[in-house]
């Protein structure tokens, strides 16, 4: 356990609420999903719950391999996705699902394994990180409206265009966190309330098409959305959505402290119990002590977020934190909106805790990406302990042979000495000449 949790890098903080936020999510799924079983009559709970086992397990796979890759090498990866991405957005638009005459195009399934993801969530991290490269790329450039018309809005239009049609509430998430990030990145404001201004105009025609040709399948969820505002604004009670009037009762039936763990009564009647309306499950069996539980890990974690932005080594580095994790934690704060109505229904899951295996693995990405940022602040803080320690060895060895070739030294010349007391090594030659007999014969 201990190897394990050394090669975890990065910010331990985020990996400790991504941690129990994961941990946590089993028992509301587990309890929710009896819906699906005894209501719906499709499955078992043990299945579900090892379903959700495999989901989060791949999904910290995911976290622990992208987050042992250098953050600078998306900087390429999104320059690829981008397209990619736009295309598979593409396919999925035209495939043309309908459930109930309306457009339900969100969905793709991957050939050959049966599984099934949603491209928008995918599209949502390429799109966050191309705009997080194109920032960083004229931090000290200069840069006209024309030209970041063209590399940065073009694709970013394309891209929530795509998504628009089938998934309002993702395409108006992705604008405002994409508009979010160009501030943080310091855009330069006048044109970026002109991109705002572009934005609203284009929703607005897209309205006006959706009434002037009614039966046009790509625009045929307006009118839901339209309907589910105009209930959200209504006072009268009896104009509430079935969700939301069974979300109520049930968060209501929670009070403060909960019915316990696995007795929701309105799990039972509660569609996308395990899902979107998981925040008010959890509500009625840990009442509001685990609302609020759940609150606080979310806002521990946009904490981190915060302070690992503010340490981050580049602004790229930094808007990548920035545009991955703040909308995790908007993503949580409306789902819960959505579910006590202080938001109409949107759609939009619970992270790490909802149930779905495209919308925890996306997320976990998210994350991967976000923990490889802070690991490269963490190795640079590594690598110059290590390097400190180095040169204090270094200089522990130094000191040992100075000290070391003195001692020896100081030897050699008492030897000398010694030697000289014993023994006259004075250069002149007092004896006899062996050649003194032969001289002068």
């Amino acid at each position: 356990m201990k190897q394990l949790l050394n090669s975890l890098k990065g910010d331990k903080g985020i990996w400790a609420f991504v941690a129990l936020l994961a941990l946590f999510s089993f028992m509301p799924v587990f309890s929710a999903s009896s819906n699906l079983v005894y209501v719906v009559g499709k499955g078992s709970i043990v299945g579900y719950l090892f379903k959700h086992l495999i989901h989060i397990s791949l999904g910290f796979l995911i976290v622990f391999m992208i987050h042992r890759l250098p953050y600078h090498k998306f900087k390429a990866i999104s320059w690829i996705a981008v397209p990619i991405v736009a295309v598979l957005l593409l396919y999925t638009l035209a495939k043309g699902n309908t459930i109930g005459g309306a457009n339900a195009s969100r969905w793709v399934q991957i050939p050959f394994t049966g599984f099934t993801f949603q491209p928008s969530s995918l599209a949502f991290i390429a799109l966050m990180v191309y705009v997080a490269r194109y920032l960083s790329k004229i931090e000290t450039k200069e840069y006209t409206f024309k030209s970041s018309a063209v590399e940065l809005w073009l694709p970013v239009f394309t891209i929530i265009g795509l998504i628009l049609p089938a998934n309002f509430s993702t395409a108006a998430l992705m604008f405002s966190m994409v508009c979010m990030l160009v501030f943080v990145g310091k855009y330069k404001l006048q044109y970026l309330f002109s991109v705002i201004g572009m934005g609203i105009a284009a929703l607005l025609m897209f309205f006006l098409v959706a009434k002037a040709f009614p039966g046009n399948k790509l625009t045929s969820r307006v009118d839901t959305w339209m309907s589910r505002i105009e209930r959200f604004t209504s006072d009268a009670p009896d104009e509430d959505v079935y969700q939301i009037e069974n979300a109520k009762i049930a968060i209501a039936s929670g009070g403060i402290y909960g019915l316990g763990p696995g007795k929701s009564v309105q799990k039972n009647f509660l569609p996308q119990s395990s899902s979107d309306f998981i925040f008010a499950i959890i509500v009625e069996e840990y009442g509001l002590v685990g609302g609020i539980g759940i609150l606080f890990l979310y806002m521990m974690l946009f904490f981190r977020f915060l302070v690992t932005a503010h340490k981050a080594p580049s602004l790229f580095g930094k808007l990548l934190i920035v545009g991955l994790g703040f909308p995790l934690i908007f993503q949580a704060l409306i789902n819960m909106g959505v579910a006590v109505e202080l938001l109409p229904t949107t759609g939009q899951t619970l992270p790490l805790i909802s149930s779905g295996g495209t919308s925890i693995w996306m997320t976990c990405v998210s994350i991967g990406i976000i923990l490889s940022v802070t690991k490269k602040e963490e190795e640079m803080a590594e690598i110059e302990a290590e390097s400190k320690l180095r040169e204090e060895a270094l200089q522990r060895i130094i000191d040992r042979e100075v000290t070391a070739e003195m001692e020896r030294n100081n030897d050699i010349e008492e030897i000398i000495e010694k030697v000289k007391k014993e023994d006259n090594y004075s250069i002149e030659d007092d004896s006899d000449n062996p050649m003194n007999a032969v001289f002068g014969k």
